[in-house]
């Protein structure tokens, strides 16, 4: 296993993307804590993680919470005595609308929970990594952090936060023996991508099988992406082979260039 005997904080771990990766970790040896608004949801990922003879730990959480995301690190550390791997995967759609009709309650909301939450996690952590000479963070931006997203300003500028944040880390951080990355799903087969396209085709206008066309002929590969193939790219992240990478943005993505 490439995780033997590590220990990772997986946000957003309720479903979709979080979830996998968290399944993920486990097959590979590490033990869990499960972070989420969403307990009912985490237990059942706790559940699956369990059967795999690892350990998982709920732990009801609103990333945008100071007090939550602290309460968060220290159960970790009670329950495995180390973090090894933070995966900033929480996050929140936001509103498909033009920025002129965007409310400041609905900008506040995606970077309160997008964006800093990922700040609060990772410096939630980095005392117990720096302690450790050891660690890695994995934030799961998007690739609309690349690119201009029209009717998605705050998600999109969330998510270009994010990728700053990563790298500025990865140098703060480099010296420590702990390493920063982020990963750049593009569109993802799943509830949360159905929920993005009626969105989208409701404030279009347009019929929602339109819409869908129109982000898959935007990929190379003419489909969406799989959630384990994100998964996947976690685990090397987070393992001895990905040990050298550090203040990297990895698309994964089928191509995405709209």
């Amino acid at each position: 296993m490439k995780l033997q005997n590590q220990t990772a904080i997986v946000t957003g771990a309720a479903r979709g993307i979080g979830k996998e990766i968290a399944l993920s970790l486990a097959r590979e040896g590490a033990d869990v804590l499960l972070a989420s608004r969403d307990k009912e949801a985490l237990e059942h990922v706790a559940h699956n993680i369990r059967d795999m003879g690892r350990r998982a730990l709920v732990v009801r959480t609103d990333v945008s919470d100071e007090q939550q995301v602290a309460a968060m690190a220290n159960s970790a550390l009670a329950e495995f005595r180390r973090i090894d791997i933070l995966v900033n995967n929480s996050g929140v759609v936001g509103p498909t609308v033009p920025l002129a009709k965007l409310s400041r309650e609905e900008w506040d909301q995606v970077i309160a929970v997008n964006l800093t939450g990922a700040f609060l996690c990772s410096r939630a952590v980095i005392p117990q990594m720096i302690s450790q000479a050891s660690g890695c963070i994995i934030n799961i931006a998007s690739i609309a952090g690349k690119l201009a997203y029209a009717l998605r300003s705050p998600y999109a500028v969330s998510k270009w936060g994010m990728l700053g944040l990563s790298r500025t880390l990865a140098q703060e951080l480099g010296p420590h023996n702990i390493r920063v990355n982020a990963i750049c799903p593009g569109p993802t087969a799943g509830e949360r991508m159905q929920g993005v396209i009626a969105g989208r085709a409701k404030e279009l206008g347009r019929p929602v099988e339109e819409v869908e066309r129109t982000y898959l002929e935007g990929t190379a590969l003419k489909r969406m992406v799989d959630p384990t193939h994100v998964a996947a790219a976690v685990v090397f992240l987070a393992s001895k082979e990905g040990s050298s990478i550090t203040g990297e943005a990895i698309d994964i993505s089928c191509g995405f260039a709209l």
